[in-house]
């Protein structure tokens, strides 16, 4: 697992905007009713199920954001496992103020650590073999940053953050600009040397196009099934990187990596990680 974490400053933006949807324009009045102001507390953020953590570090600002006199330790960083009962974090002081921040750090937490741990199930069928798994664009809008950030607490890679990352060559780009070999041509044409190329191919008849024109530096293997993935690596013959998409599921991962792909690009990752379950404990 990659234990990868970004500048608070960076994170807070998305984390401020989620409190304020939660505190609404005047707060938590059932917090504000019932808990005395100088009643203090220490709780327990903890792991319901066994997993790969992430997002510990967005609900430590979750809850110092609220109140930055609370006292957060985290004692599982993220990208380390967890097991059912394990202690992902402690939060000390306000009572009022953990329950105020309570949702939103347990929806970042759960819903990342979710997705790290999917990637690692991803990334395990993988073992023996020099493919990497790596994410798509298929995030949440506007949590793409912290998705992306889960993908590499499981042990992935991430592809391209937005669409001015590369130049990516798709089906729909191939059909508008006239071919294969126009849609190079016109890559190669305008691409700044620190820009790499990236182009889709369906077809052995494609991808044997793009070797003899030239100008990719990645090719994308899209919806090929495992005997047809093992020809075209056998013909690419390392000359470019070799991406496999398109139905990459988790019971497919180790047939595909064994085919000798570069990269296993799944937007299941992201789209279809189920939130791991945490829970807040007094």
């Amino acid at each position: 697992m990659q234990h990868v974490n970004l500048p608070d400053l960076i994170l807070e933006p998305l984390v401020r905007a989620a409190l304020m949807e939660d505190l609404g324009t005047y707060g938590d009045v059932t917090t504000r009713a019932v808990i005395p102001a100088d009643v203090t507390y220490d709780a327990r953020l903890n792991a319901r199920q066994a997993g790969v953590v992430s997002g510990m570090q967005i609900a430590r600002l979750a809850f110092q954001l609220v109140d930055p006199s609370l006292v957060v330790e985290t004692l599982r960083p993220d990208g380390a496992p967890c097991a059912p009962g394990d202690t992902l974090m402690t939060i000390k002081g306000s009572a009022a103020s953990i329950l105020s921040g309570e949702r939103v750090a347990l929806n970042f937490a759960g819903r990342l650590s979710g997705i790290a741990t999917l990637t690692s199930q991803f990334v395990k069928e993988t073992e023996g073999t020099a493919t990497r798994i790596t994410c798509t664009r298929k995030t949440t809008p506007g949590l793409r940053l912290v998705e992306k950030q889960a993908v590499l607490h499981g042990g992935g890679f991430n592809h391209r953050f937005s669409l001015s990352d590369a130049i990516l060559i798709k089906d729909n780009h191939i059909a508008a600009a006239g071919g294969v070999r126009a849609v190079l041509k016109a890559a190669k044409a305008s691409a700044s040397h620190m820009m790499r190329v990236e182009i889709e191919v369906d077809t052995l008849d494609q991808l044997a196009e793009v070797l003899e024109e030239g100008g990719a530096d990645v090719v994308l293997l899209d919806n090929m099934d495992t005997a047809t993935l093992r020809d075209a690596v056998a013909l690419v013959k390392g000359r470019v990187v070799t991406e496999a998409s398109g139905n990459m599921t988790l019971p497919r991962i180790a047939d595909v990596a064994a085919t000798g792909v570069d990269y296993i690009s799944s937007g299941a990752l992201t789209h279809s990680a189920k939130t791991l379950d945490l829970g807040l404990d007094f």
